[in-house]
């Protein structure tokens, strides 16, 4: 006895959404892969990095952080504390609160970032290769409304 179909019209956007899964799998596996061999950090730590480095005066408060990079606080706190002791981030206790603490790079944080980000940048132009800017832009665009897309149900 065969189970039923379940895939119909009805459920493209199952289909497309499982693509989407699959392609960001791969692309994770190959580009973490990558950075962990001629950089030496996993590819959330580079995350991690990257988002104090872009952050107004360089530090992220370690709740925000977590938020950006979809973990919990705890588990925030326990990347940062092996980044810590990797030499690539420093806590900041902040001067008007004592419950926020900020995250940011250390000199050897920076220059590890400065590397991390021209593999990474060499390795998505080798994967996006044979899309055409038109492509690019319009993937951006859609990445982009995705990211702020809300359930109305």
């Amino acid at each position: 006895m065969h189970a039923p179909n379940v895939m119909t019209a009805e459920h493209d956007l199952v289909s497309t959404f499982g693509l989407l899964m699959e392609a960001y799998n791969s692309l994770e596996k190959q580009l973490g892969a990558s950075l962990e061999e001629r950089v030496g950090v996993p590819h959330q730590w580079f995350e991690v990095m990257l988002r104090i480095s872009r952050a107004e005066d360089g530090l992220v408060a370690m709740g925000s952080l977590a938020e950006q990079v979809a973990l919990t606080g705890g588990g925030v706190t326990r990347m940062v504390d092996r980044m810590v002791v990797a030499g690539l981030v420093v806590r900041v206790p902040c001067g008007k609160d004592r419950r926020v603490v900020y995250a940011a790079l250390t000199p050897e944080g920076t220059a590890v970032l400065e590397k991390a980000v021209a593999v990474h940048d060499a390795n998505l132009r080798s994967v996006l290769s044979d899309f055409a800017e038109a492509e690019l832009d319009e993937l951006e665009a859609t990445l982009l409304r995705l990211r702020s897309a809300r359930l109305t149900a």
